[in-house]
């Protein structure tokens, strides 16, 4: 896995063509996971709160494509920093900050208290790599940015986020589009970027339905709704 461990999990991490990667078991694989997050938090976190990622992520026009959120329940996978979490918190949600890292939600929680957000409005919840650890029919709406392409065995992933959605919740999908550009925000290599094509077909396996797919409202990426029937 959101660039942030789901966030930022480094593409020599999570895409190592060494085949002893195979052979380790799943504490083997966490160890490895956490002593790169350790590694990355710092590299990492200025850049995910510069103030040029407003002007090609527009966090806000992204987030109004989910409609009127107040009072409702938002998980936000991949929370990192906090940067779409308190966007989030800000349009009335109340929202739960997924992620893998420690020290990512120790940042969110620091900033929760400086802010005097409720506990009810911003829960912070940390998660193994395979399972966003979402209760049943507990989410209104799930967004996921810039983190699905690091995702491992997606199509069984969605489908945990899907039992997690309440009837007619929407999972929003944001990510890189597979392109080449002169002047690109910080991401993935090209090698990594997934066609939306594929992720709609992964969605499909785990379950979503009633796709919109919206390429105007970024120039770099792509933004997946896609609803549980």
């Amino acid at each position: 896995m959101k660039t942030i461990p789901l966030f930022i999990l480094l593409i020599a991490l999570v895409y190592n063509p060494c085949n002893e990667s195979n052979e380790k078991s799943h504490d083997e694989k966490q160890t490895h996971h956490d002593k790169h997050q350790e590694h990355q938090h710092n590299d990492y976190s200025g850049a995910l709160e510069s103030d040029d990622r407003a002007t090609w992520q527009k966090p806000d026009e992204v987030i109004s494509l989910l409609g009127d959120i107040t009072g409702k329940t938002v998980v936000d996978i991949g929370s990192g920093t906090g940067y779409f979490t308190f966007r989030l918190v800000k349009k009335g949600a109340n929202v739960i900050a997924v992620d893998v890292s420690d020290k990512f939600l120790e940042r969110i929680k620091k900033k929760k208290e400086e802010l005097k957000i409720a506990d009810k409005q911003l829960e912070l919840r940390k998660v193994p790599y395979d399972s966003p650890k979402i209760k049943i029919d507990e989410a209104d709406a799930v967004i996921i940015v810039n983190t699905y392409h690091h995702i491992e065995n997606r199509p069984v992933y969605f489908a945990k986020v899907l039992n997690g959605l309440k009837k007619d919740g929407v999972l929003m999908v944001v990510d890189y589009t597979k392109k080449e550009y002169d002047n690109p925000p910080p991401g993935p290599p090209f090698s990594v970027k997934m066609k939306k094509e594929k992720v709609i077909d992964e969605l499909k396996q785990a379950g979503f339905a009633d796709f919109k797919i919206d390429t105007k409202t970024l120039e770099f990426q792509y933004i997946i709704l896609a609803k549980k029937d």
